[in-house]
C-alpha cells in the first residue's frame, strides 16, 4: 500500500496514487510517501524520479538490518526498529522502519502496520499534521518520537514478566521456569542489540552532523536521545534481573538436589544396616549361638528395627535431615 502526501500553499493534500510528475512539478512541496508492504509496481518510486542508490534500496527491501544511518550527500537512509511486547504469548516482536530523507522528501517503509506511521497518516489525511509544513525533518522527528514513546509500555511489560518469573523460581521451578527465563534472556538481548546502536545514530541526528537535519529539528532530536538513553539503561537492568534470576533458578534447583541427595543418604545408611544384619545371619556357619537360639528371630527383627531408628534419631539431632 503506498499513501502519498503533499504539502504546498499552507495545505497537506493526500493523493490516491504517486506518479513522477507529483514531484517534478512541485519541487518547493514538501512530500512524504509511506510504503507499508508495498508491491513491485509501488516500490519503483525508489528508483524512478528519486534515484536512491542501489545499494540503499536493496537494504531497504531486505527482511532485516540492524539499525543505522548512511549519508548519501543528497539524503540520508535510516534503518530504525519499533518494538511490541505481547504479554499474553510471551511473544518480543521488533518491526524494521527503512527511511529516505531529503531536502523535501521523506520515503518511509515498512512491513505490516506501524503505529507511529499509521497516526501520523491519519493526521495528514485530515490536514492536522503540525510537523509536515515545518519540514520533513520535523515529520520524521514526529514519527520516531512517536516509535520510542511506544517502547515504554512494552518495557513495562517486559518487566512486569521478569518479575513475575522470579516469583516462580522462589515458589516452584520447573524445567519450564528454566525456558522462560532463556526467552527473557534472548528478548533483552535482542532489545540491547537494537537500542544501542538506535541511541547512537538519533545522537548523530541531534547535534547536527547531517545537513538533512536542520539546526532547529537537531533540537529537537535531542528529547529522543534523552529517550532512548533510559531505554539503554532499562535494557541493562533488564539484563542484570534476568542474570540474577537465572542465577536464582540455578541454585533453587542445586539445594532442591541437596535435599534430595539427604534423603537418599538416610534411605542409604538404612538399608545398609539391615544388609549388614541380614548379611551376618544368613551366613551358613555351624557354630553361630544364635541360629538355634529361640528368640533369635525376634534378637534380629529388634535389631533391624532399633538401629535404623537410632540411625534417623542421629541425623534429626545433627539437624542432617
Amino acid at each position: 500500500m503506498l499513501s502519498y502526501f503533499r504539502f504546498q500553499n499552507g495545505r497537506i493534500e493526500q493523493h490516491a496514487e504517486f506518479r513522477p510528475e507529483l514531484y517534478t512539478e512541485a519541487p518547493e512541496a514538501l512530500h512524504w510517501i509511506d510504503l507499508e508492504d508495498p508491491t513491485v509496481g509501488e516500490a519503483t518510486v525508489l528508483e524512478n524520479p528519486f534515484h536512491l542508490h542501489p545499494l540503499a534500496i536493496e537494504d531497504c527491501l531486505s527482511d532485516v538490518n540492524h539499525p543505522k544511518v548512511d549519508d548519501y550527500e543528497d539524503y540520508l537512509f535510516l534503518i530504525v526498529h519499533g518494538i511490541r511486547f505481547d504479554a499474553p504469548t510471551d511473544k518480543f516482536e521488533t518491526r524494521e522502519l527503512d527511511v529516505f530523507l531529503g531536502r523535501n522528501f521523506l520515503i518511509t517503509h515498512h512491513r505490516g502496520p506501524m503505529r507511529s506511521i499509521t497516526a501520523a497518516r491519519e493526521q495528514c489525511g485530515k490536514n492536522l499534521q503540525a510537523a509536515m509544513p515545518r519540514g520533513v525533518d520535523f515529520l520524521l522527528h514526529q514519527i520516531l518520537d512517536q516509535m520510542f514513546e511506544h517502547y515504554f509500555p512494552n518495557l513495562d511489560s517486559l518487566e512486569d514478566k521478569i518479575q513475575l518469573v522470579q516469583v516462580e523460581v522462589f515458589e516452584h521451578p520447573t524445567k519450564e521456569t528454566l525456558d522462560r527465563i532463556f526467552h527473557l534472556k534472548r528478548d533483552v538481548a535482542q532489545l540491547r542489540r537494537i537500542c544501542t546502536p538506535q541511541r547512537e545514530m538519533v545522537h548523530r541526528l541531534s547535534r547536527g552532523e547531517f545537513a538533512m537535519i536542520s539546526r532547529k529539528a537537531a533540537i529537537y532530536f535531542r528529547d529522543i536521545y534523552d529517550n532512548l538513553y533510559r531505554i539503554v539503561d532499562a535494557s541493562y537492568a533488564y539484563q542484570d534481573m534476568t542474570q540474577g534470576t537465572l542465577d536464582a533458578y540455578l541454585n533453587a534447583v542445586n539445594n532442591r538436589l541437596n535435599e534430595t541427595m539427604k534423603r537418599m543418604t538416610v534411605v542409604t545408611a538404612v538399608l545398609a544396616c539391615l544388609t549388614v544384619i541380614t548379611g551376618i545371619y544368613g551366613m551358613n556357619f555351624d557354630h553361630m549361638p544364635e541360629l538355634r537360639w529361640r528368640f533369635g528371630y525376634l534378637w534380629a527383627l529388634l535389631l533391624m528395627v532399633a538401629l535404623p531408628g537410632g540411625l534417623v534419631w542421629y541425623f534429626r539431632r545433627r539437624g542432617w535431615i
